[in-house]
């Protein structure tokens, strides 16, 4: 089975998905959004090791709790488990993972396979990623690549799919069904700009859009004001990521040494001051979950907790978004 053939939403999960109009792939995580549901989404950190076993463990945390499973493609410019690989087990057994593709890696040819490949072996979800620079990772003599970027990378998924070529031109005999998805950074200086890279990106081809970590809400409030306005938000599904901090340390050197992090310092005193850090850095994402799904324009969740994945189900049922709504698990 894989996210194309089992789906809650039909009565025989195991016989096709109908087609539905105006919906780009056979995938639960696009239904969701489409019907109108506050998603959410998570990540997997995908294993320094060969055993699938190890995929379905750590996957398995998120059970009744994610609507879909971002497989990180080499964060931190850090070796492991391909996401291809992990998208594909993911979806043998039933869940709706979403294919990371970072452009340092890879040039045009080898990205345009692992398009197809993943389409065929049922991924239906996809986010564009520029990626980080080698230098910040484990294999700092690596040779970047950067033949694309995330930019030119949704043009390409959005060509291959909706024109049934290769970026040479050559034709295609079977199309990859994909929802084209990419990330924002609403802190990046200067943050006024931020909704005009939005803008390009959905201009691109992204129907969907993950954020990086959002702690500073007035400033998330503020783009997200901007795109309602320019209509940005009827054009994609806008998911702010938010995160658990362990610690007052942990989240200082996030601030300090992982580009883009933006932590206020309100966050920093507050983790300071209590007496069980760990459990006030979950209270904070569950807060910042409910106040997320307040902000106008926004379709959804994105939660990130590295190295604290056991708690995203409870931090997301504790929240209250879902609403009551049970996404899917194996035993659905």
């Amino acid at each position: 089975m894989n996210d194309m053939l089992h789906h809650p939403f039909v009565d025989n999960p195991g016989s096709p998905l109908p087609e539905i109009e105006g919906h780009i792939s056979h995938g639960r995580f696009e239904r969701v959004l489409r019907a109108g549901h506050f998603a959410v989404t998570t990540e997997i950190a995908p294993p320094d090791s060969a055993d699938a076993e190890e995929v379905y463990a750590r996957a398995e945390l998120f059970d009744g709790a994610v609507d879909a499973i971002n497989a990180t493609d080499g964060s931190g410019a850090n070796c492991h488990m391909s996401s291809v690989a992990v998208c594909a087990l993911l979806s043998h057994i039933g869940y709706s993972p979403i294919l990371q593709i970072s452009c340092r890696d890879k040039n045009r040819i080898a990205i345009q396979g692992d398009i197809l490949g993943a389409a065929a072996m049922g991924v239906c979800n996809v986010l564009a990623l520029t990626g980080d620079d080698v230098s910040a990772g484990d294999h700092a003599e690596a040779k970047p690549v950067f033949d694309l970027d995330s930019i030119s990378l949704l043009t390409t998924i959005k060509t291959m799919r909706d024109e049934s070529r290769f970026m040479s031109g050559r034709h295609l005999d079977v199309a990859p069904k994909l929802f084209a998805g990419s990330s924002i950074n609403p802190f990046v200086p200067p943050v006024e700009s931020r909704v005009l890279q939005l803008k390009k990106k959905i201009d691109a081809g992204a129907q969907f859009i993950q954020s990086q970590y959002c702690f500073d809400m007035p400033v998330l409030k503020d783009m997200m004001k901007r795109a309602v306005d320019m209509g940005l938000a009827e054009k994609a599904f806008i998911l702010p990521g938010v995160g658990t901090l362990a610690s007052a340390k942990t989240a200082n050197w996030l601030r300090t040494h992982v580009p883009g992090v933006h932590i206020p310092d309100a966050i920093i005193k507050r983790l300071e001051g209590a007496e069980k850090q760990k459990a006030e850095g979950q209270k904070i994402c569950v807060e910042l979950m409910q106040e997320v799904k307040e902000i106008e324009g926004v379709s959804g969740v994105h939660v990130m907790a590295y190295r604290q994945e056991e708690f995203v189900a409870e931090m997301v049922k504790e929240s209250g978004v879902l609403e009551g709504r049970v996404p899917w698990a194996p035993e659905n």
